[in-house]
């Protein structure tokens, strides 16, 4: 989130949909919300449970979520997010460019489209997989027909198909402890101060929550992105090293 304003149009953003959904007993979604905008939520998360708030982003290890309103229980249905994959290929895979993230997300922010309509990007063999809302998959599929010097195409993709669970590998760190400051400063090799930029940044999201407590421990099993960097998952201490430092375990996508 840029600021105070944005902040608060967004909490009040979601207490309106919250309660529409319990007053009108109906489901009721947001957008797309990156972490920052999770954050918020997150703060507001207890005030809103009478809504019974459910987030999903097309996959279960997506960033970028949809939030729904309504209880399947008090509503006597379960309605599905509104979220689409489209599959965006090069119509000459031999002659086109290598495409990565920024490129295709550039693409379709050039269409005009806003950012909360697309979800996350993954990248497989040069095709590009995208979540949207249903509302803007059928424009996206009409207008993108170019990436940098490459002609595309978008088509409808089935997710079960597409997404594969990624297998992460465990990589091994020396730290002097298990604050987060000094296991990030580690796994990305960054001096503390480079470490602490992050912090100050509002950079660091543990467990999808905004950290900017550099001191704050990791526990096994958190989550820790760092903007900019990357994703991993904190898996413990093993050992004490003769020196008296600890042996940790961080876990990353393959």
């Amino acid at each position: 989130m840029e600021g105070e304003k944005e902040i608060k149009q967004l909490e009040k953003r979601l207490g309106e949909l919250a309660e529409r959904s319990s007053r009108q007993n109906i489901y009721t979604f947001t957008g797309f919300l990156g972490m920052a905008e999770l954050d918020v939520f997150h703060c507001m998360e207890r005030e809103l449970s009478y809504a019974h708030p459910v987030l999903f982003g097309g996959s279960e290890e997506a960033e970028r979520l949809v939030i729904r309103f309504g209880d399947p229980g008090e509503l006597g249905y379960e309605e599905a997010f509104p979220i689409t994959l489209l599959k965006i290929e090069p119509l000459m895979q031999k002659y086109a460019d290598t495409l990565g993230h920024r490129d295709f997300l550039g693409a379709l922010m050039n269409l005009g489209i806003e950012r909360s309509t697309l979800g996350d990007i993954f990248i497989k063999d040069n095709n590009g997989y995208l979540f949207c809302l249903d509302s803007i998959a059928e424009f996206i599929m009409e207008e993108l027909r170019r990436i940098r010097h490459t002609d595309v195409k978008c088509s409808r993709a089935e997710p079960d198909k597409v997404l594969e669970k990624r297998e992460k590998v465990r990589q091994n760190l020396t730290v002097s402890s298990e604050r987060a400051d000094v296991v990030i400063a580690s796994l990305y090799h960054l001096s503390r101060t480079q470490s602490m930029d992050f912090f100050r940044a509002r950079k660091i999201f543990i467990n999808g929550r905004l950290c900017e407590n550099n001191s704050c421990s990791l526990k096994t099993g958190d989550v820790v992105t760092v903007r900019g960097k990357g994703k991993f998952f904190y898996d413990g201490a093993d050992r004490e090293t003769k020196k008296g430092k600890l042996s940790v375990g961080v876990l990353l996508y393959q």
